[in-house]
C-alpha cells in the first residue's frame, strides 16, 4: 500500500530532524568557541558550560535553542517537523479508511494536524522577548496545547490500530505495537503524575530534565512507527 511506504519514510524523519535539531542547538550552545570569528557568533544568552540537561535540567531546550545562530537550526527544523506531521497523519487517516472501508476525518488526524499547527506556533513565538506576563503564559500554553494533541493524537491511532490488529497482523509487527501502546501509556502517566510540580514554582532543574526527556519520548513515537510496518 502506497499509505504505507509514505509512512514508513515520513516516520523516520519525523524522529531524526527534531532529534538532530535540539541536540546540535545544545552542542553550539555549550561549545560556542567553535564559532568564534565567524558569521555565526553564539549570542551570551545561549551559552552555557558542559552538562546533560536530559540528566541535571540546567538548561532548557527553549535556552539552548532561541538566540542566534541556534534558532536558525531549530526554527526551520520544527517548521519541516510540522509540516511532515501533516502527511504523516494525513496518511495515517487514509490507511485506516482503506482497512474499515470508510472515508472520514478520524480524531487522531484533528489532534495530529492541530498538533503541529501549535508546532509551528511555538517556533514562532521563540525568541520573541515581551515584558508581558499574558504573552509568556500564551507562549507556554501553546507548548502544552502542542504536547496534550501530540499525545491525544498517538493514542487514539494506537487504539485503532488495535481495533484493526486482524486485519494488519501480516503488515505490522505485534511488539512495536505493544511498544507505541505502552510509550504512549507512559507519556500519559507521566504528564499527569507532573503537573502539580509543573504548575509550583520552582523546581526549575526538574521541569528542564522533563523537557529534554519528554520531547524525546514524544518523536520516539514515530521512530517505532517506521518499523511498526514491514516493508511491502
Amino acid at each position: 500500500m502506497h499509505e504505507i511506504t509514505q509512512i514508513r519514510k515520513l516516520s523516520l524523519w519525523i524522529f531524526l530532524i527534531p532529534f538532530i535539531a535540539i541536540n546540535l542547538c545544545l552542542i553550539i550552545s555549550q561549545n560556542p568557541e567553535y564559532l568564534n570569528n565567524t558569521i555565526f557568533i553564539v549570542d551570551q544568552i545561549g551559552r552555557s558550560g558542559f552538562s546533560i540537561p536530559y540528566l541535571d535540567g540546567s538548561l532548557s531546550i527553549c535556552r539552548a535553542s532561541r538566540t542566534y545562530p541556534q534558532y536558525l537550526i531549530f526554527k526551520p527544523s520544527m517548521f519541516l517537523t510540522a509540516a511532515l506531521l501533516f502527511f504523516y497523519w494525513k496518511n495515517c487517516n487514509k490507511l485506516v479508511n482503506e482497512f474499515n472501508n470508510t472515508n472520514i476525518n478520524h480524531r487522531f488526524k484533528t489532534f495530529g494536524i492541530l498538533s503541529a499547527i501549535f508546532l509551528v506556533i511555538h517556533s514562532l513565538l521563540l525568541g520573541v522577548e515581551f515584558d508581558i506576563k499574558i504573552f509568556k503564559f500564551l507562549r507556554r500554553v501553546v507548548l502544552l496545547a502542542f504536547i496534550v494533541f501530540e499525545i491525544i493524537a498517538q493514542a487514539i491511532l494506537v487504539y485503532h490500530f488495535f481495533k484493526i490488529k486482524n486485519k494488519i497482523e501480516n503488515l505490522i509487527d505485534k511488539k512495536i505495537l505493544i511498544l507505541k501502546f505502552a510509550l504512549v501509556l507512559i507519556l500519559s502517566i507521566i504528564a499527569l503524575s507532573s503537573l502539580p510540580i509543573l504548575i509550583d514554582k520552582g523546581n526549575t532543574h526538574f521541569k528542564h530534565a522533563l523537557e529534554w526527556n519528554y520531547f524525546i519520548g514524544v518523536i520516539l513515537f514515530y521512530l517505532f512507527s517506521r518499523f511498526l510496518w514491514k516493508k511491502i
